[in-house]
């Protein structure tokens, strides 16, 4: 990870207000989907269980930030709306982004904006994909605010009570990063796993009944 992405970098760096527009920026802005926000939030709680930020403005602020970013993605989506599928390629969007959160969408259907505050890159778009397919309002933000929920206080209360409770637990933060930027891979990768097995599965349906035709 470059050094200016570096989680512990960016909280002694920037502060409490840096973490909050990091959130802000990283779930539902299209500048944001490098961004380091799972390890950021753990990071941002274990430094407040430190004494270097207060949690309870922590937990208070990057909810609110995730809830409101999410919003501004569905209101881009929204009047937007396909024109961004014909939008060319740049260095803060790619198409295929945008793709294989649709993807997501065909498969889980409005749980996806829960779903996707673990992913990366996937939780930048869905947001913007739920504006651009029309999805009820009061359904949005039901999903929004359990998902904003669940991924923030998780993640700061997580990094918080681990710093609280395990001596010397900064001699493991490293580790403990790296498990957590692998396990929001392991969603993706199984998602990519799974459509390239029914896209084998059904290309050897069509090889067959193809055989089949010709006798």
């Amino acid at each position: 990870m470059p050094h200016f992405l570096d989680p512990v970098v960016l909280v002694n760096s920037l502060g409490l207000i840096g973490v909050v527009a990091i959130i802000f920026a990283e779930s539902g802005l299209l500048i944001g989907f490098f961004l380091p926000g799972d390890s950021l939030l753990f990071t941002a709680g274990f430094l407040a269980s430190q004494g270097f930020i207060s949690i309870e403005a922590l937990v208070v602020l990057t909810f609110l930030a995730a809830v409101f970013d999410d919003n501004i993605g569905y209101a881009f989506g929204k009047r937007i709306g396909p024109k961004i599928f014909t939008k060319e390629d740049s260095f803060f969007f790619h198409k295929k982004h945008l793709v294989r959160t649709e993807r997501f969408y065909e498969r889980y259907g409005k749980k996806t904006i829960i779903l996707a505050r673990f992913m990366p890159v996937v939780r930048t778009f869905a947001p913007i994909l739920a504006g651009v397919g029309r999805m009820p309002y009061r359904d949005f933000f039901y999903y929004n605010i359990v998902g904003a929920g669940i991924w923030t206080l998780g993640l700061n209360l997580l990094g918080y009570y681990l710093g609280s409770l395990i001596p010397h637990v900064d001699r493991y933060l490293v580790p403990i990063l790296l498990a957590i930027v692998l396990t929001s891979f392991i969603p993706p990768v199984l998602h990519f796993l799974r459509e390239r097995k029914e896209k084998n599965k059904q290309t050897n349906n069509g090889l067959k009944e193809k055989d089949s035709s010709i006798f």
